[in-house]
């Protein structure tokens, strides 16, 4: 049998989720192995993140990706064609390389991070493995707890309300599929209140409720009492987790909630937050100041650390650089990890090393613009990430991701664990 080396790499434009281009790379072995991957896309994104290399102009709204495609088909296929598959490491350095800065802004964040996983997928076909398989390196395996969209609002929704995730978390579960369940239960019982009350507007990017709500507490208070007319406890077993994505509505002077006409200061907005962690059963918060502010976020950790997870977003963007400032001042206590934040799987997982090593969780996530791609789910996986973030309780490109961990956890049985409340050890549950 030939060796797993790289014999053509092929770029092609998609559609995604918003209907937007996207670009799908096919990796070809000369062992007659194929890899394939989809690159997603964020409409909230960090300042600091790789840039999605788009064409500009009118076509298609100035979303066209052919000069991204085209890198891949040109430079990229060019340099890793004759490069051994199982060389991770090595191909992404060489993507790194060729593109030659910090931004990704030469071949395009999207035209890499398709290329470097569609090199995973066909190295796990060589072996004859399923990807989180290949990339397993002993121990447990664990299915993560999914963080699911219940409402969703600022970006994903058009500003209708400001924050932008309303989310749950049923870590009290006692496997994948009772999480699944349970979401489903609360998915429905949300719908239907915000139906009796006239606040439905309609499906926001990620496949979550968008309602119309006189304030961003009416949502948090809606969502809690939709967890209870479910049946469950928010306290103990469906936790809340807002993502405040604070940076899509700070002015440069202070916080502006469209939702409720109001401006904050930066000391007035961090007395809102503490007021919602007073009230509310919250699990985990994202983004709770714009991302320049280490200080505010430092000071929140310090207050509710120990009582929820304080993650970071916007404020890292999976860059090492990033989290290693964090860290210093102790920012936040979990890293969003966001492969085509940084271009390529290497430079993802090495985030993801450096928050463990710091003690900090880890959540993988998939993007607002989406497709039927399911790579992140054998990340979480094969890389031993306890939590995933995929959206909501609707549309395909969502489903795709909860029904690939059913699958999982269905062929592993007795052999994989649902992680449950251990990412939460330590933040008062």
């Amino acid at each position: 049998m030939p060796d797993p080396i790289i014999e053509h790499v092929y770029g092609r434009s998609v559609w995604d989720s918003r209907g937007r281009p996207t670009v799908e790379v096919e990796v070809w072995l000369k062992d007659g192995c194929i890899g394939r991957a989809i690159a997603p896309a964020g409409a909230s994104k960090g300042a600091g993140e790789a840039l999605d290399l788009r064409d500009g102009g009118r076509r298609f709204g100035g979303h066209g990706v052919e000069t991204a495609v085209a890198n891949v088909n040109g430079a990229i296929a060019a340099r890793l064609e004759g490069i051994d598959a199982r060389d991770q490491a090595g191909a992404d350095a060489l993507l790194v390389a060729l593109d030659g800065r910090a931004d990704r802004s030469h071949l395009g964040a999207n035209a890499m991070i398709a290329t470097s996983m569609a090199i995973a997928h066909a190295a796990a076909a060589s072996s004859h493995q399923p990807l989180w398989q290949y990339l397993h390196t002993g121990g447990e395996v664990v299915l993560p707890v999914p963080e699911i969209q219940i409402f969703g609002g600022g970006a994903h929704a058009d500003g209708q309300i400001d924050l932008q995730d309303f989310m749950v978390v049923p870590y009290g579960a006692s496997s994948f599929r009772e999480a699944m369940e349970w979401t489903s239960d609360v998915y429905r019982a949300a719908g239907a209140r915000l139906s009796e009350n006239g606040k439905l507007t309609g499906v926001a990017d990620e496949g979550g409720y968008w309602p119309s709500f006189e304030s961003n507490e009416h949502a948090i208070e809606s969502l809690v009492r939709a967890i209870e007319v479910a049946g469950l406890s928010p306290e103990h077993q469906m936790g809340v987790s807002l993502d405040i994505a604070s940076s899509n509505f700070f002015n440069g002077q202070g916080y502006m909630l469209k939702c409720e006409g109001q401006e904050f200061t930066t000391s007035a907005w961090y007395r809102r937050l503490a007021g919602w962690m007073a009230t509310f059963p919250i699990l985990m918060m994202e983004d709770p100041f714009e991302q320049n502010d280490l200080a505010s976020h430092a000071a929140f950790t310090a207050e509710f650390g120990n009582r929820a997870q304080i993650v970071g977003d916007d404020l890292l963007v999976t860059q090492i650089s990033n989290i290693a400032a964090a860290a210093k001042q102790r920012a936040c206590t979990a890293l969003l990890c966001k492969p085509n934040q940084v271009g390529t799987l290497t430079e993802a997982h090495a985030a993801h090393q450096a928050a463990k090593q710091l003690g900090w969780g880890t959540i993988v996530s998939a993007r607002s613009g989406e497709t039927e791609d399911v790579t992140i789910t054998h990340l979480a996986l094969g890389w031993g990430i306890a939590q995933i973030k995929v959206g909501s309780f609707t549309r395909s490109e969502r489903m795709a991701k909860w029904n690939e961990l059913l699958r999982f956890e269905d062929r592993l049985g007795g052999a994989a664990t649902y992680a449950g409340r251990a990412p939460f050890t330590g933040v008062g549950r």
